[in-house]
């Protein structure tokens, strides 16, 4: 087993911001509530403290003991339900959508993350408790982006039609691609094992909800982790003050737009925003839709069906029916925040993106802002493939490069004739600005030709370049093609494996020993990606 951590930056798969954000630039710093030290957990812990209600707690207990109550429980689950009721009691968070299969690799780096950032607290602060909380992305109504998955190269597709909210989706049309999936994973006995998990998730379940929630309980209940649904009622209940400011007041729009604009006068002029929030950032929730609400210069009105409320009509809808009102991406931490006695988030690049935009919105609201934690990157790979890459003399941080760039960089390294003819360029550059200051001398007019000249002579050599190598190429297709297979193995579809590989694909290999390896070497506090040698 070996474990190589590099820097973000240095893979190139991880955005300024991001990259900036780890290293402590001093404008992101003050968009969030503090590094993500165990040390800082205190001072969270404390506001946290004075704004989480009893009955809040109490609330939330309650609906997780509903939510479960038809599972195989286990003692840690049980155990960590009664200690949700305690005020010492507090949780760290991630979120997902429900992609079929947990979607790509990188979802379960994410659960990891957060179960081991709660193990390392309960070392740091012995008296109070730390509970690993998965948030189901039920609401979500992006049907498209949660039907597929990849497995062995394979894209696995669910056709459905839907615009509603996904959690709530039934389960009938699915048995067809679930067919699929069986034959496709073969008849070993570890095939047998994961048909057997098909059997009681995907289909013994009513709903994707209820699906998503059997598969991962399967894997992270001994762990402790409890999975939320938060698409009920009891809990919208909770937050029926957050989304009347809303409609009312636009407190997300006003603070958000005022955060983005911070960011561009403090950060950086060119910055986009991850997330634009609207003036109204709330949905309205039915079985087979979700649509957003917009106001009117008479109240408000639904951009699909067009279903028209006065301000007073409205007000009676949320408060007899919050769950009818759904957040936004934007909303939606808020949300979580206030129903969960939460200390810190952990999510990708993308999320923690938006998440940045959103300190001030929560100090309007009087909800303590949570710390932010980029969770944790991973690419997994076998002595075999570690043997490969030594034998073509490759190094790991080579391998983060795109595909043809590595295979060019090493089609270069390898010829024994140089191929760069980058300094004919420099040599040019010489001679095209003495005739820059000819033409200056004798006659302006010209400057435009000489310019275009130059450029001509630049493409040139560049496109000469281009098929000296594409010729090298081929004499050495036999490295090209090894070089193409490792890359492909590593970095699926030219992108991290972790986006594009599932679990399934690692687990009909490594069996029940995978989870205790990542496990072991996926530490949330070491912000650095991890390279993973497996084993085998």
């Amino acid at each position: 087993m070996a474990l190589t951590r590099i820097p973000y930056r240095n893979t190139g798969y991880f955005s300024p911001l991001i990259c900036d954000l780890i290293e402590g630039h001093p404008a992101l710093e003050t968009l969030m509530s503090g590094p993500v030290q165990l040390g800082q957990f205190e001072k969270q812990i404390e506001a946290k403290q004075k704004q989480y209600t009893l009955s809040t707690r109490k609330t939330l207990v309650k609906e997780l003991q509903l939510q479960y109550q038809d599972f195989p429980q286990t003692n840690m689950v049980d155990a960590q339900l009664s200690l949700l009721a305690k005020d010492t009691t507090f949780t760290i968070t991630t979120g997902h959508q429900l992609n079929l299969f947990t979607g790509p690799l990188y979802f379960f780096y994410k659960i990891i993350s957060t179960i081991n950032l709660c193990k390392q607290l309960k070392q740091k602060y012995p008296q109070f408790n730390f509970l690993p909380v998965y948030w189901m992305a039920t609401e979500d109504h992006d049907f498209e982006e949660i039907s597929s998955f990849h497995f062995q190269g394979r894209k696995m597709q669910w056709t459905q039609e839907s615009q509603g909210p996904v959690g709530r989706l039934t389960l009938a049309s699915l048995s067809a691609l679930l067919d699929l999936f069986e034959q496709s994973i073969g008849e070993t006995d570890r095939a047998k094992d994961v048909k057997a998990l098909i059997h009681s998730t995907y289909r013994s379940a009513d709903t994707l909800a209820e699906a998503t929630q059997k598969l991962v309980h399967h894997f992270f209940a001994e762990e402790g982790l409890l999975i939320l649904d938060a698409d009920r009622k009891a809990l919208k209940e909770c937050f029926i003050p957050q989304i009347k400011n809303d409609l009312e007041h636009g407190h997300c729009h006003t603070t958000v737009e005022d955060t983005i604009a911070k960011i561009k006068e403090d950060y950086n002029q060119n910055y986009t925003p991850q997330v634009n929030p609207r003036q109204v950032n709330l949905f309205y929730l039915t079985n087979d839709l979700r649509e957003r609400i917009e106001r009117t210069s008479t109240g408000y009105i639904t951009t699909e069906t067009k279903t028209t409320f006065t301000k007073e009509a409205l007000w009676e809808e949320v408060e007899n029916h919050p769950e009818r009102f759904s957040p936004n991406v934007l909303m939606r931490p808020l949300y979580q925040e206030v129903i969960l006695p939460n200390l810190c988030y952990i999510g990708g690049g993308g999320e923690i993106a938006y998440w940045l935009e959103l300190k001030q919105y929560f100090e309007k609201e009087a909800v303590p802002f949570p710390l932010l934690l980029l969770r944790n990157s991973a690419v997994l790979t076998s002595r075999k493939t570690a043997e490969k890459i030594s034998r073509l003399d490759l190094t790991k941080e080579e391998l983060f490069l795109k595909r043809n760039a590595l295979i060019n960089k090493k089609i270069r390294q390898i010829s024994n004739i140089d191929l760069d003819l980058q300094f004919l360029k420099e040599k040019l550059e010489e001679q095209f600005d003495y005739l820059a200051t000819l033409v200056e001398k004798t006659d302006p007019s010209f400057e435009g030709t000489v310019k275009a000249q130059k450029q001509k002579q630049f493409n040139g050599i560049d496109a000469l370049e281009k098929r000296l190598l594409n010729a090298q190429k081929k004499k050495l297709v036999d490295h090209v093609q090894r070089l193409t297979l490792l890359h492909e193995a590593v970095f699926p579809n030219n992108s991290l494996q972790e986006r594009q590989a599932n679990f399934f694909e690692f687990y009909l290999v490594y069996g029940h020993r995978l989870l205790p390896l990542l496990f072991q070497h996926l530490d949330p506090l070491k912000l650095e990606f991890s390279w993973i040698q497996l084993g085998e």
